[in-house]
């Protein structure tokens, strides 16, 4: 054989185990059966992520004055970069519809799914807040966001467009196959809210989010100014796919955005007895 043909051969490989292993995950993930795992994953996810989000200015309102700016802004980051290590393999721990939606622009993501994760994000965000209710009642003004005092609707709401630009391109550059970070990518993610909310959540509480605004907006019954956090995070979330596609072409992160439940599944099924028991 010509080394002119083992290049040929050599190179058909290249492209064909990309494709096989894209639609491996592809079947994987398209398995109904397992669904409700990704759906409650969100759901858990976003109620976590919520819980310390808007907790921050319960507790604060509560312990007066006891959680500092710094510690508030700091601990939604921290709780993100838990989320993604620990269950991100579950359901690609969106916790965000800005996320979702850019995720399927990007091609990661099937749009089928999108209003699924939607509902359990807005599902986890409005139990987080209830909990906060019914445990400290409706004090400060159950952590919503908005824009802070002499700051306009527009003001905020071009905060938070550049904001989530930057986050999600974040997540889409880590997710991507040609960064290869895998779990890595989490203190990317976590180190970028933590950052955001420290120069910006002064103007719009840096939501970046219309999952973590949804919540406390619902149960105070008081949207006048949620559009901000709805247009303002998913036009932000469009442009990161736009960059991404400038930057890196095409998707490659469809793993990190679907995970990989039905692996984890069947390594958990085929794992014996014993061996199980003895970790």
């Amino acid at each position: 054989m010509s080394s002119q043909e083992v290049s040929r051969k050599q190179q058909e490989r290249s492209i064909l185990t990309p494709l096989a292993s894209l639609e491996f995950t592809r079947r994987n993930f398209d398995n109904p059966a397992l669904e409700w795992r990704r759906l409650f994953s969100e759901i858990l996810g976003t109620f976590l992520l919520v819980l310390v989000g808007a907790g921050g200015g319960v507790v604060n309102a509560v312990s007066n004055g006891a959680i500092s700016r710094t510690a508030a802004v700091t601990a939604p980051g921290l709780m993100v970069l838990a989320i993604i290590l620990f269950m991100g393999a579950v359901s690609g721990a969106h916790l965000n519809p800005a996320v979702s939606i850019a995720f399927a622009a990007r091609g990661d993501f099937p749009w089928l799914r999108v209003p699924g994760y939607i509902i359990a994000q807005l599902v986890g965000s409005t139990l987080a807040v209830l909990l906060l209710w019914a445990l400290f009642g409706k004090v400060g003004m159950l952590g919503a966001t908005e824009p802070g005092p002499g700051i306009s609707d527009w003001q905020a709401l071009l905060i938070e467009f550049f904001l989530t630009a930057g986050l999600v391109s974040t997540i889409l550059g880590t997710a991507s196959r040609a960064q290869n970070l895998g779990p890595i990518s989490a203190f990317g993610v976590g180190a970028y809210i933590i950052l955001a909310g420290l120069w910006s959540s002064p103007i719009s509480g840096a939501s970046m989010n219309p999952a973590r605004s949804f919540g406390p907006d619902l149960v105070l019954l008081d949207f006048s100014h949620y559009w901000v956090y709805i247009v303002g995070p998913i036009a932000g979330g469009l442009l990161a796919v736009g960059v991404a596609y400038i930057l890196r072409g095409r998707g490659t992160g469809i793993a990190a955005a679907q995970g990989r439940l039905e692996e984890i599944v069947a390594e958990n099924s085929d794992r014996p007895d014993g061996d199980a028991q003895t970790r």
